[in-house]
């Protein structure tokens, strides 16, 4: 069996295996443990968690699992009770219902979730200063956050704000806009970076995308994932193989995060990263999109 590398993390003392599992969409499954079962088996070690989403589930399935066998990360901002508060008394709260829900001391890794503007988490005693005080505690050994907006990512990151950095959609085969942005910032201050929907969210699964989808996810570029799709069953090529593979070259201290919703969805990741995909298919797709890996 084809075994996952490990990466290196930035100035973080985390050395994860190069895929990782997201429960965005595993919170809910009847085989959530069963899933994150089969993740360790396969080498996966860093998993990221959704608070107020069955977090017990995973303090089941890593029960009796070396603690140092694995990392943990969290979120704040993500739990149905207290949804996009960022309060400092909110930021305590939550990581006290991980940590009790997963039955653990600490996290490795506690992620600012999406939040609606930057400016409110970092403000005075709100989630940031307080993430900092738990950090020197060792309660969370690295601070990121999780959003879209390439400008909060690059401000926080050259302010020494954030230890790792959670990207989304923009490092694909159809979008690579994180290269000129943050992919920069991060090598330069040594943050690890996270790289989460390498599958486009549905669009390079190996299913037929829809144009009209991609055109609203991202507007003003003219849709490629339909063509990509065509070009590989014609060459009897798994585009999920390209998708994920492609992103596990990033030029960075990275890791590429899936979010499967099943075991077999963490069995078809896991293959996609580990196929063998021979050289000269990946030419003849660099030379018909002009999307080159590691760049």
């Amino acid at each position: 069996m084809n075994t996952l590398p490990k990466k290196s993390f930035g100035r973080t003392d985390m050395r994860p295996a190069a895929l990782a599992l997201g429960a965005a969409f595993l919170h809910g499954s009847e085989d959530t443990i069963a899933a994150i079962h089969l993740a360790l088996d396969l080498g996966i070690n860093y998993f990221d968690t959704y608070p107020g989403h069955r977090e017990e589930k995973w303090g089941v399935a890593l029960e009796g699992v070396p603690r140092s066998s694995y990392y943990l990360q969290a979120k704040i901002g993500t739990h149905p009770d207290r949804s996009k508060d960022f309060s400092g008394e909110t930021a305590y709260w939550s990581i006290e219902q991980s940590l009790k829900a997963m039955k653990t001391d600490y996290l490795d890794a506690v992620l600012v979730h999406d939040p609606l503007d930057i400016e409110e988490p970092l403000r005075k005693g709100y989630v940031f200063d307080v993430l900092h005080k738990l950090k020197e505690e060792g309660v969370v050994r690295n601070i990121g956050l999780g959003a879209r907006t390439h400008d909060w990512h690059v401000r926080l990151i050259e302010e020494g704000i954030t230890d790792l950095a959670l990207t989304y959609l923009d490092y694909t085969l159809i979008n690579q806009s994180a290269t000129a942005t943050i992919f920069p910032a991060a090598r330069q201050k040594g943050v690890g970076l996270i790289l989460a929907s390498a599958q486009g969210m549905g669009l390079l699964t190996g299913l037929e995308p829809d144009p009209d989808r991609e055109r609203s996810m991202y507007p003003g570029s003219e849709p490629q994932a339909h063509q990509m799709w065509a070009w590989c069953r014609e060459q009897g090529v798994s585009i999920r193989h390209l998708a994920i593979q492609f992103c596990l070259a990033a030029p960075t201290d990275s890791m590429v995060m899936v979010g499967p919703s099943n075991t077999q969805q963490v069995q078809e990741a896991y293959d996609a990263a580990t196929a063998p995909i021979p050289e000269d298919v990946w030419q003849a797709f660099e030379a018909v999109f002009g999307v080159t890996r590691g760049m």
